[in-house]
């Protein structure tokens, strides 16, 4: 099993980077996204990173966009010969379930779904679909030019060739894979990162402490370079507000619950994180970068 031709489902903060970083390694890519303008806005708005973190010309950044070969809002368009479909839409599984039912009925054969969901593991998400043995979830962290790790996932389902070929594949685009014994809700990284993220916003909705002084004091006792809310404005407002109100479904505690309304509140009015300038900090210059940040 090998993986030549690659569809990218979604094309948000994550599915943006998988696409643009799977096409710099020389793989043609297909993008399904509703909105193909968002799609080829988001792509081309890495070039900034690129060519800062990896020193890229702009003759090697425009290779990696050749390699896209299609933006389309087509489904079927956009599946037709892959061999590999990376999902990477909202953490909602109601859409989730939808796009997997449309897409099974399109795919190949041949083809084979991951998903980089950050809630849902694999034997959630592959009864949606008419292939369990050929269903894994790839997770990549955010700003993956830089945190270039992938976790890799199966079901007790899953074909172990299909876990080969994905690690394979991860490699081939420059990432670290790190395949996970048996499933996990929250794989390593969010296992750890998760409980964090969640007392920091804990802190914030009781009124404890503003967001950059909850940074402040994270950053200051551990000389981490971000804290909780630096990390919240570069994962997304969106997303993570859709977590919480999955958490608060599963668990019934209301907590979860008051906290996605107040992050609601800051995304109607265009606080969505790093992407849209204004999160719980304002960009391209966030305070925590600041040298001062830290000194008072």
């Amino acid at each position: 099993m090998e993986f030549k031709n690659i569809m990218i489902a979604g094309a948000g903060v994550l599915g943006s980077q998988i696409a643009y970083q799977t096409a710099l390694s020389g793989f043609p890519v297909t993008v399904y996204n509703h909105h193909i303008d968002t799609a080829e806005r988001r792509i081309k708005a890495l070039k900034a990173d690129y060519q800062r973190d990896l020193h890229l010309t702009d003759e090697e950044f425009q290779k990696g966009l050749d390699n896209i070969k299609v933006i389309t809002d087509d489904i079927e368009t956009a599946v037709k010969d892959a061999d590999l479909m990376i999902e990477a839409l909202p953490e909602s599984l109601e859409l989730k379930d939808s796009f997997y039912q449309k897409v099974s009925k399109l795919a190949p054969e041949k083809t084979v779904f991951a998903s980089n969901s950050s809630t849902f593991i694999p034997s959630q998400l592959a009864p949606h679909t008419d292939r369990p043995t050929k269903f894994l979830n790839m997770h990549f962290a955010n700003h993956i030019w830089r945190f270039n790790v992938v976790e890799i996932m199966g079901s007790d389902k899953t074909e172990p060739a299909v876990i080969e070929a994905a690690t394979k594949f991860a490699r081939e685009i420059k990432m670290v894979p790190i395949v996970l014994h048996k499933e996990q809700h929250g794989y390593i990284l969010n296992s750890l990162l998760i409980p964090l993220l969640a007392a920091g916003l804990g802190l914030w909705a009781k009124g404890v402490a503003e967001p950059e002084t909850i940074d402040k004091d994270w950053m200051i006792s551990t000389g981490a370079p971000m804290g909780p809310f630096g990390i919240l404005d570069m994962v997304g407002l969106r997303t993570a507000a859709q977590i919480e109100l999955n958490t608060y479904a599963q668990t019934k505690d209301e907590s979860h619950k008051a906290i996605a309304e107040k992050m609601q509140e800051m995304i109607k009015e265009g606080h969505e994180g790093k992407e849209s300038g204004q999160g719980f900090y304002t960009y391209p210059h966030p305070a925590f970068m600041d040298p001062d940040f830290l000194k008072h």
